[in-house]
């Protein structure tokens, strides 16, 4: 039995998913969570076999709750299941220890069996997804500017273009705000972009940036 732990904060999309898995005699739904601390809390009362994991939840979310997972649960196989079409978020989030990434335009069928093949210790990305990470690797010098930040300049640029403050994302991420704005300083030197709200109007074209997020602009 493969035991799963759906991480979503939308409850349409919880019982989509809990639908689906419903119809798989070796898997189950054991438990959800609606938040990162929620996340935290289900890892430790309850046995997981899956992580299934959205990328943009309130709070603590992303990579820093990957990598927090990871630092815990070094064994823990997490699947992540996000909205984010662009190419990068999927690289960051394998950098950060997913061990695979899937859009939510994913097939049933395509969920089941990349649920199937993290459980067994392999890695799963869409098809879309491969497609553009092979075409980056062919063609280094058409990258965008956003594939030049380290994985922790693209986690704040993320929380930056969400609405968070140089406060919010130094206690979420346990830095201090000098350091934060020294990497937010980074983030604009790399993409030559001269204020936040030039991040966001990036981040829209992009396609890096959730609909709801966009929606609050």
């Amino acid at each position: 039995m493969i035991r799963i732990l759906i991480a979503d904060d939308h409850a349409i999309i919880r019982d989509g998913l809990k639908q689906i898995f419903s119809a798989v005699p070796e898997m189950q739904v054991v438990a959800e969570a609606v938040d990162g601390t929620d996340v935290l809390a289900r890892l430790r009362t309850t046995a997981i076999d899956v992580l299934l994991l959205d990328m943009s939840m309130p709070g603590k979310s992303g990579i820093a709750l990957i990598q927090q997972v990871r630092a815990s649960l070094p064994a823990l196989p997490i699947l992540v299941l996000s909205m984010y079409r662009e190419s990068q978020y999927a690289v960051q989030a394998i950098r950060a220890g997913a061990a695979g990434y899937l859009t939510k335009n994913a097939e049933a069928e395509q969920l089941v069996g990349a649920i199937r093949k993290v459980a067994q210790g392999g890695t799963v990305v869409s098809a879309q997804i491969a497609e553009k990470l092979v075409r980056q690797a062919q063609q280094p010098e058409a990258a965008s500017p956003h594939a030049s930040l380290t994985a922790r300049e693209f986690q704040i640029f993320q929380m930056l273009v969400e609405g968070s403050g140089i406060n919010e994302i130094a206690n979420a991420l346990s830095l201090s705000n000098k350091t934060v704005s020294t990497h937010k300083a980074n983030i604009l030197h790399k993409m030559d972009i001269a204020s936040t709200a030039g991040l966001v109007h990036y981040a829209i074209r992009h396609g890096l940036i959730g609909e709801a997020a966009s929606g609050d602009l």
